[in-house]
């Protein structure tokens, strides 16, 4: 079927799918890297944002072959987060997969201009090009017309090393689709001369929605391979899928070919073996040490769960941190140590810690804090965390000490994380989640500096209402991330993370404390800010504000001007920072927000403006 002949038909396939297709399903368009969307979108590039413009929850289908095989190089191919990919899949996060079995990628899938993307990036190797990438390397969950666009670089000249930008194909539910019961849409990779009514059935769905989904008629039911359709969902989808497409091999148009040498072969049994062995000593370990003590306090035993949270002796605890050395103090009440073979962090405290266990036992999200387990001796109650190695945010901006600090994409990357992490609680918890102490002491940064959400202590159920006035006494930098609406009559809602966040981003773009000196009072950083920008020719003034570190120089020795990126950066936090709730913006819209930035600050264009 010639491009002529296919798009007449895609024509009249619309025609028959009316209102209820969500996306034109593309068909051979994207074999070719030479399509054009001058007269308006196009299914040859991504799936057309035709519904609500702040992110959703969306997946993907990828199929294994080494070396993306395992959870981590899978996850590190997609950006997606590895915890949820495990989670998803029902697997271990050091799981090394079987070969072309389906696995399932969750993403964030966000509008950028009139297109649907999930963002990640990819390093060039020998021998690539846009298509060999997007085809062969992304299993066409991207295309060779939206990889160009997206990357400045010559196509038939990529230089080995270089990162290119790599927009995943994704989609969001219409109000229509939402309507009719669907809450996810899945991104399936067509192996040969698959039919709908094969793929509807293999994922448990009806034919007439995939159809619809994707803008095909009934009679349209063989797809091409080396394509992509979306699959209508109600619920997550859940692993382990063990499906394995044979018809692979078979099609002259499929490129989802596994070829794996006898040594590649060999390794891979290898550590899967290694895997099995480590796995079964593990669990022995675990069923010696891991049993509940009888005397924890039992506030907390309600709470933790034997197979999701681990009891620790107050010996390990001393023995780890050697006898709570000073030597061993991350910081307040906070010290490090190797626990079962682990570096982990151990937080000292006195109070309750019942309600902290039990959001942090239903929470799991890579950019909230992970909680291992916990402790109690004595009056003192312990819990055991991941261990963030550069401390938190607030420490990381003051020492300068870091490389990375002086980096606007660093900067952009910790927000985004915190904004994912916000996102995670306010949208796809149950119930939802307001953190009420979101300030950059509580966001703690891994040794790749990616930000982590902590101390869960005053965290409570968005459903939950608090009105009245509030009788919490505030030190002025505490006060200073507080939203007016709690300060005045304690009132709670995820707007007043939002807040917060807002002035977060202030300290990352300001490298400056909450709290300003000036003319001998203390001044709040984000009412500086605010009434900065009620002035009229206020650039320079922004400018001056924003952290010296940032300033960047052409190899020829001049600062390059980036008022543009400064300014859209301020203005985001701004929008957080509304006296009015209601003017706020969600956290999916600072997500989405902060991803059409980041995106625009890694093009090699935004060095040279």
């Amino acid at each position: 079927m010639n491009h002529f002949s296919f798009n007449l038909f895609m024509f009249f396939a619309t025609l028959i799918s009316g209102a209820y297709a969500q996306q034109n399903y593309s068909g051979p368009l994207v074999w070719d890297c030479n399509n054009t969307d001058e007269a308006g979108p196009s299914p040859a590039f991504l799936y057309t944002c035709n519904g609500e413009r702040k992110p959703c929850r969306a997946f993907l289908i990828f199929r294994p072959q080494p070396p993306y095989a395992s959870v981590a190089n899978i996850s590190m191919l997609t950006s997606s987060d590895p915890s949820e990919l495990a989670r998803v899949n029902n697997v271990s996060i050091f799981a090394v997969f079987k070969p072309n079995i389906e696995v399932i990628v969750p993403v964030t899938c966000a509008c950028s201009g009139q297109y649907y993307q999930a963002n990640t990036s990819y390093t060039v190797a020998p021998f690539d090009t846009y298509y060999t990438v997007s085809t062969y390397n992304y299993q066409s969950l991207t295309t060779c017309d939206s990889v160009t666009r997206q990357n400045p670089y010559n196509a038939l000249e990529l230089k080995i090393g270089t990162k290119l930008l790599i927009p995943l194909r994704c989609a969001c539910p219409t109000k229509e689709q939402k309507v009719d019961g669907t809450n996810f849409l899945l991104t399936y990779g067509v192996i040969g001369d698959e039919t709908v009514s094969q793929i509807s059935d293999s994922f448990k769905v009806k034919s007439t929605s995939v159809t619809y989904a994707n803008g095909l008629s009934e009679e349209a039911s063989v797809l091409y391979g080396a394509t992509t359709i979306l699959i209508p969902l109600q619920k997550e989808p859940a692993g382990p899928l063990t499906r394995i497409n044979s018809s692979s091999s078979k099609s002259k148009k499929g490129v989802f070919i596994g070829i794996a040498g006898g040594i590649s072969f060999a390794a891979f049994c290898l550590v899967l073996f290694l895997c099995y062995t480590r796995k079964h000593e593990v669990d022995d370990y675990k069923k010696q040490r891991w049993e509940l003590p009888r005397d924890l306090l039992a506030g907390v035993a309600h709470h933790v769960d034997q197979n999701c949270l681990k009891v620790f002796d107050f010996d390990e605890l001393e023995e780890a941190t050697e006898n709570f050395s000073p030597e061993n103090k991350l910081g307040t009440s906070v010290y490090h140590g190797v626990l079962r073979g682990k570096m982990l962090a151990v937080k000292r405290m006195s109070r309750d810690i019942s309600r902290e266990v039990h959001i942090l036992k239903r929470i799991n999200h890579f950019n909230l804090i992970a909680l291992y387990g916990a402790c109690e001796h004595g009056n003192m109650l312990y819990l055991v965390y991941e261990l963030m190695e550069n401390g938190c945010l607030k420490e990381w901006l003051r020492k300068k000490s870091s490389p990375k600090i002086h980096s606007w994409n660093c900067r952009i990357s910790i927000a985004l994380d915190v904004a994912n992490g916000l996102l995670y609680l306010h949208n796809f918890t149950s119930p939802a989640y307001v953190h009420k102490d979101i300030n950059s002491s509580n966001i703690l940064l891994n040794r790749d500096l990616r930000a982590k959400i902590a101390n869960f202590s005053l965290a409570r159920s968005a459903d939950i209402g608090e009105n009245g006035n509030s009788s919490i006494k505030f030190s002025m930098e505490t006060k200073g991330y507080k939203a007016p609406e709690y300060l005045e009559a304690n009132k709670v809602s995820p707007k007043v993370d939002i807040y917060a966040f807002g002035v977060v981003l202030l300290e990352l773009i300001t490298g400056r404390e909450v709290v300003l000196k000036q003319d001998g009072e203390e001044v709040l950083l984000s009412e500086k800010v605010l009434a900065i920008m009620n002035e009229k020719d206020n650039e320079t003034k922004l400018q001056e504000l924003v952290d010296p570190c940032l300033q960047m120089k052409h190899p020829l020795g001049y600062i390059i001007d980036q008022t543009d990126l400064t300014l859209r950066m301020i203005n985001l936090s701004v929008a957080c920072l509304q006296v009015e709730p209601s003017r706020r913006l969600t956290a999916s819209e600072v997500v989405s927000t902060l991803l059409k930035i980041q995106m625009d600050a890694l093009r090699p264009e935004f060095l040279s403006m």
